[in-house]
């Protein structure tokens, strides 16, 4: 489990956003700044593309800090584990070798930069990224115990504040509360809580 998730964007309201979506939530923080000024956390998720191309919006502030043989190993890890493509809904976790923000998520919300508004994406990049760092946690020492995430797809993906926090909230109460059963019942109930609400303001 973790200990703390973070939500960081400069502007107020993406926070007011993520502070609506994640009420009742535990262990979550809120962070009104930039990427840059970001306190230390274990694992910083980027959301990034299906080809590792980190030279834009949240991506090129992450390799500006952490350099770019960063993106090359991303694309490398990419070119061998997904023969060149990275399928949204997937993620990977990479060292940085930075003590300050020691590891990468690299989950894409989207194949190319491109509008992804009506479709789950945010709520798989989310979801896939929660499940490889637990995945991380029980093969490893090192453990990802404070995590950050940005306002994913809301950037060149286009998604509404509101809806990019929305999905990012109903991927985290889903690996807070798993189910101890599956059955159709539980399918229909979860499609409904991820699927697309467009500007509706009121989290299910």
């Amino acid at each position: 489990m973790l200990d703390e998730l973070w939500l960081i964007h400069p502007e107020p309201t993406f926070i007011q956003a993520f502070q609506d979506r994640f009420a009742g939530l535990p262990r979550v923080r809120f962070f009104l700044g930039r990427f840059e000024n970001l306190p230390t956390v274990d694992a910083f998720v980027t959301a990034g593309n299906a080809f590792g191309i980190m030279t834009a919006g949240i991506d090129a502030a992450v390799i500006a800090r952490l350099g770019e043989s960063l993106m090359h190993r991303v694309q490398e890890t990419i070119l061998d584990r997904y023969f060149g493509e990275q399928p949204v809904g997937t993620a990977f976790v990479l060292e940085t070798h930075d003590a300050t923000l020691p590891y990468l998520v690299h989950a894409p919300t989207m194949r190319v930069p491109g509008n992804i508004e009506g479709t789950t994406n945010v709520y798989d990049a989310t979801w896939a990224s929660l499940l490889t760092i637990a995945a991380h946690n029980v093969q490893n020492a090192s453990r990802i115990e404070r995590v950050a995430f940005p306002a994913m797809g809301t950037g060149f993906g286009g998604v509404a504040p509101s809806e990019a926090a929305r999905q990012m909230a109903v991927a985290y109460r889903h690996f807070l509360e798993p189910p101890h059963r599956l059955d159709w019942d539980f399918v229909a109930e979860r499609q409904r809580a991820i699927c697309y609400d467009g500007n509706r303001q009121v989290a299910r």
